[in-house]
């Protein structure tokens, strides 16, 4: 790759883009610079933390609830900041990559907050990074309209969803900026040229620079992001507290820490989401070595498992005791050619959203657009005119470490159906991938980052635990590609089996599938450049 701008600090290695200077401007380098210099080893300490957790809880270390925090969970007086200016009421809540198309659709679905995701449903490609930045930018400057080839309009109406920008997360970097020969950590490229460019854009127009945070694993992650919303409010002179950020709980460590976690964000918290999709993610890759955690098929892991009870009704006490959103979980369909198969989705979308409105969270998430008059109508009907229901704090909800681990209750050897669709489902996730797109509808559902994990973390327990035989297992994949090659023959079969091999037969289970996919998408591209 070659170098096409310099600050005294950051180099870009990449060929310059489209529009690429307005984004990559020496002063939002230089604001990348100093959040690096002031950050990337603490960064660096929380990645070794969490291998170091990670070992004590293989050695047999027990997971429970913190005495040493105890007092920030007794303290009934302390309470987060309010809501911010466009999100008092979040009832819906879609979201998606920050593409053009996908932004003014969801900036129009009727949704309140569209979070614009740089993690899970991007493939972070140079040209996803930079132009999700510009299409953030014109979105805010109100100049996202578009035509597609066939003459399709797109444009931006006149009650836009409020934005919120996921950055990517801690264990990532990104390999096309580079300080004193390093990569910079990707979380922060993602937050810094959003907050530079769009932070003062958001205030003056009403709102301000929203967040939400993914893959934090502890109460000390979410100091690390505090500080740097300090920092970074300081140094364009924006008044301490105007950020807000709303944490993904989606490891099962932080599930243990909610209340440190708003605790630690308290004057630019938004609440918490429950992230199920990497929670089971999470679950896996914490205690895949251990029997009595061994998961049966994905689509049998619904949100009415004990386990999953104890965490999601956990999160809605701990936020309203706190004065906080709690905001519930991804519905993924996506709309159906097949009149039946679509209603058959939309109920079970609807009796999803039910759930989560009458145990009290405040807002949902869906992955569509066609989705959000089925969340809105379920909210409306228990919300009215309120625009939460932070007044139910939930008291009734007591809540134990063994509840949040009991997992065995609902353990199953996997089907011959669900080990295929896993292999399917991950094959063809990665070829979309590494092709450069991070969300991509399959077989029915909005399949993201984190459901490939859960696909491929699930096959590595399978055979870890002998569950299935590896011979077998190779030999559905090997039939898995023949069929994905006669569906799709421009497909990136041979890459695609590499990366699932690599992340789900390896004897030590990878923590994430998208370093690997990163790289070798970027020696790809290189091949191609030469």
């Amino acid at each position: 790759m070659s170098t096409t701008a310099t600050t005294h600090q950051v180099r870009v290695l990449a060929p310059a883009g489209d529009r690429h200077d307005e984004i990559l401007t020496p002063q939002a380098l230089d604001f990348i610079g100093r959040l690096d210099a002031a950050f990337t080893h603490r960064r660096e300490d929380i990645l070794k933390e969490r291998r170091r957790r990670k070992d004590r809880l293989v050695s047999g270390t027990p997971l429970d609830f913190s005495i040493a925090t105890s007092a920030v969970r007794a303290d009934p007086d302390w309470r987060v900041a309010p809501p911010a200016p466009g999100l008092t009421d979040r009832r819906v809540e879609i979201t998606g990559p920050p593409d053009r198309r996908m932004a003014v659709n969801a900036l129009n679905s009727g949704a309140q907050v569209w979070m614009a995701d740089f993690e899970d449903a991007t493939a972070p490609t140079w040209d996803n990074v930079i132009g999700g930045q510009l299409n953030l930018l014109d979105a805010i400057e109100r100049r996202i309209d578009f035509t597609t080839p066939e003459g399709k309009e797109y444009r931006l109406g006149g009650n836009p969803a409020t934005i919120v920008v996921r950055p990517r997360g801690w264990h990532l970097l990104e390999e096309h900026l580079e300080i004193d020969g390093r990569p910079v950590p990707a979380s922060l490229v993602d937050f810094g040229l959003y907050f530079f460019h769009c932070a003062q854009r958001q205030i003056d127009a009403g709102y301000g620079p929203y967040f939400y945070l993914p893959k934090l694993e502890n109460a000390g992650e979410a100091r690390l992001w505090n500080d740097i919303f300090v920092l970074a409010q300081e140094l364009l002179g924006i008044p301490r507290g105007t950020v807000r950020a709303t944490v993904l709980i989606e490891t099962i460590t932080a599930a243990f820490e909610m209340e440190e976690i708003l605790h630690a964000l308290r004057e630019h918290s938004a609440g918490l989401n429950a992230g199920r999709w990497d929670y089971l993610f999470s679950l896996i890759k914490t205690f895949g070595h251990r029997t009595d955690f061994r998961l049966p098929d994905r689509a049998q892991v619904t949100m009415t498992a004990p386990f999953m009870r104890a965490y999601t009704e956990l999160l809605v006490r701990t936020c309203h005791r706190r004065g906080a959103h709690a905001i519930g979980g991804m519905a993924a369909h996506v709309p159906a050619k097949d009149p039946e198969a679509n209603a058959a989705a939309l109920a079970k979308v609807r009796l999803d959203k039910e759930r989560e409105a009458e145990d009290g969270f405040d807002g949902s998430w869906v992955a569509h657009p066609a989705l959000v008059p089925v969340c809105r109508e379920v909210f409306d009907g228990v919300l009215g005119d309120r625009p939460h229901q932070l007044d139910r704090t939930r008291d009734d909800v007591h809540v134990t470490a063994p509840d949040l681990l009991a997992v065995r209750r609902i353990s199953a050897p996997p089907t011959p159906e669900g080990i295929r669709a896993n292999v399917a489902v991950s094959l063809r996730y990665f070829d979309a991938w590494l092709r450069g797109h991070g969300a991509v509808a399959l077989y029915g559902l909005m399949e993201d980052a984190a459901t490939a994990e859960i696909a491929r973390t699930q096959l590595w327990q399978w055979l870890r635990h002998r569950t299935i035989d590896r011979d077998d297992l190779l030999a559905v994949i090997r039939e898995e590609c023949a069929a994905f090659e006669n569906e799709q023959p421009d497909a990136l079969v041979t890459e695609a089996r590499a990366v699932l091999e690599r992340v789900a037969l390896d004897r030590d289970l990878p923590a994430f599938f998208t370093p690997d996919a990163y790289t070798r998408h970027l020696v790809r591209r290189q091949e191609a450049r030469a």
